[in-house]
């Protein structure tokens, strides 16, 4: 049974009847049951491209205890402003065996952790050493230059949810986490068939009337940068019950089919006629109210999903990247992502540095059709940061302030295919 029948009893297309993208992939998982992708665990170094089956939290706060931001003088805040005995060196990896005392200062450097006693960082470029004293000439606020326990995370936040595509700034957080078996979704395998007598593979030289077939390529390329696997199968001949047939063995060993070619109402064109015999609930969608592809076949099989492409080139790969990217989504279990640019409101002041460049990370909150970008604390040594960020504001040099209200571009991260 067909859920979307825009065909009229001549073989055309009936424009009326046919559905927008948004309808027709409604009407494609409303009964096409996709399988749902199985999971597998895989090593830190392979995980990059996967996408993520499981949620992950953190296992303790980070950083577990109070450390420098910046290489300089451990210190207790009410000292400052003041001449300060330099009593040592807290070693970097170790732990400072007794507490600061009053009138003192430790050396200390990036990442070393703040010796008990102590509640603040004078950075060595705002301090002058004198011997074996050290001069704060300025009163210095407890907290400066530390980053607090937990204030990277926190003991059992979520810090990435299953669907999640892993890209560098993942890898170093589970890294971080110690997590070194990463729970992923199998890399789903998608049968690619292309039917026509004129097509001639891509080495050869065509002869007159015949084509290079480049749609499987530009199909299986696709599906790389989505997250999925091609499996090439022979090209299919014009003759009664042979695209049948392969359809069948590529249902039998792939996760889905993408077929390119032979999706109108044509003569020739069979792809709906084959999905049909094969079983139920077999062609959901034929036909979508777009341009170029209105001659797009979505299909199943046994929760396999069936993508019947338009034979022009541009077609099949707009058809497959502009409408049918979903389905291929729920194959590889990657959530709904959002586009690579996105114009966004400031929830927030952001401020830049006159004569600077700065990236800012920023998360992107949805309402509505609307986007607002609210500004993450820059801290460079916090390894979640990047993780925590839908993408990045570009400040330029002469941008000192992006006023909370005004538009804005937000680049987000892009994680790449396999």
């Amino acid at each position: 049974m067909r859920v979307s029948n825009a065909l009229l009893p001549n073989g055309g297309f009936a424009t009326e009847k046919l559905l927008a993208p948004e309808r027709a992939l409604v009407a494609f998982f409303s009964r096409a049951n996709v399988i749902r992708p199985q999971i597998e665990q895989v090593g830190l170094d392979v995980c990059v491209g996967r996408i993520l089956a499981q949620p992950v939290h953190a296992d303790a706060d980070y950083p577990a205890a109070p450390r420098s931001t910046m290489d300089g003088f451990a210190i207790l805040s009410a000292d400052a402003p003041g001449s300060l005995k330099i009593g040592g060196e807290v070693a970097m990896g170790s732990v400072w065996d007794r507490r600061l005392e009053r009138g003192s200062a430790l050396k200390i450097a990036t990442g070393g952790l703040l010796p008990a006693g102590s509640d603040a960082v004078v950075p060595v470029e705002d301090a002058r050493v004198s011997g074996e004293m050290v001069v704060v000439s300025t009163a210095i606020p407890a907290g400066d230059c530390v980053n607090p326990i937990g204030s990277d995370m926190r003991s059992g936040e979520q810090m990435l949810g299953p669907g999640r595509r892993i890209g560098a700034a993942e890898v170093g957080l589970l890294a971080t986490l110690g997590i070194v078996k990463v729970p992923v979704f199998r890399i789903p395998v998608f049968g690619l068939l292309s039917s026509g007598d004129e097509l001639v593979p891509p080495a050869d030289q065509p002869a007159l009337g015949q084509i290079r077939d480049s749609n499987r390529y530009a199909i299986a390329a696709g599906l790389r940068a989505m997250g999925a696997y091609a499996r090439h199968f022979p090209t299919v001949s014009d003759e009664p019950g042979a695209l049948e047939g392969m359809l069948r063995e590529a249902l039998e060993t792939c996760d889905g089919v993408i077929l390119t070619g032979g999706s109108s109402v044509g003569e020739r064109d069979r792809t709906p006629g084959a999905i049909a015999s094969l079983g139920s609930p077999g062609v959901l969608v034929h036909g979508l109210r777009v341009k170029p592809g209105k001659p797009t076949v979505f299909g199943a099989i046994d929760g396999k999903p069936i993508l019947g492409l338009p034979g022009n080139p541009v077609s099949a790969l707009l058809i497959l990247q502009a409408v049918a990217a979903p389905i291929v989504d729920a194959l590889t279990g990657l959530r709904p992502s959002e586009p690579r640019i996105v114009c966004a409101i400031a929830a927030e002041p952001i401020r830049g540095r006159v004569g600077w460049t700065w990236f800012v990370p920023v998360q992107l909150e949805r309402t509505g059709e609307r986007y607002s970008a609210r500004p993450l604390p820059l801290r460079s040594a916090n390894v979640s940061l990047l993780a925590r960020a839908s993408g990045f504001v570009t400040m330029g040099e002469n941008e000192e302030l992006v006023a909370a209200g005004a538009a804005l571009w937000v680049h987000q991260f892009s994680a790449g295919g396999l």
